[in-house]
């Protein structure tokens, strides 16, 4: 990301190569494709492709494919957010506010995190995705700035 503007979807749109070997072992253990059945998420890989192509697509000329995806999981693996979300009582098949989930993250983050929900069930605000937000040499972190997809008042629902 850039410091004043979410990066996404840049051109040119990068050509994706479907991981196969470690990579594709490492990703499947570490960033599971939930959305999809484990033959198609392998073989397909839709997730990581949507993700390369949103944001991969705006620091390629830095990161190629595999160092994109070996730096999302070293990045991963400095915010163990499953843990800390527990740490704080925050357990899947419940429900929270936006400022419980907020301020856990933020606890190891130390900078304002972009929580992104969806909407599964009429009604119900589901947390889909907790953003962090680096500079483009991910040596650094920024507060996010709020897709504005989790409302602030009422409960989201956390299920993993």
């Amino acid at each position: 990301d850039n410091v004043s503007t979410r990066l996404q979807y840049c051109k040119p749109k990068p050509k994706y190569i479907t991981f196969a070997g470690k990579m594709l072992n490492d990703l499947d253990k570490h960033w599971i494709q939930l959305k999809y059945k484990e033959p198609y998420a392998r073989n397909e890989q839709p997730s990581w492709r949507y993700q390369y192509e949103k944001h991969g697509s705006c620091c390629q000329k830095q990161y190629k494919q595999i160092p994109y995806f070996s730096l999302a999981l070293r990045l991963k693996d400095r915010f163990d957010l499953l843990t800390t979300l527990r740490t704080h009582h925050i357990v899947p098949g419940s429900s929270y506010t936006f400022k419980e989930i907020f301020d856990a993250v933020k606890t190891v983050t130390q900078t304002d995190p972009d929580l992104k929900c969806i909407e599964v069930t009429k009604g119900t605000p589901e947390l889909n995705e907790i953003g962090i937000c680096f500079t483009p040499k991910a040596d650094s972190m920024f507060r996010c700035r709020q897709s504005e997809t989790c409302k602030e008042t009422g409960k989201i629902l956390f299920r993993r």
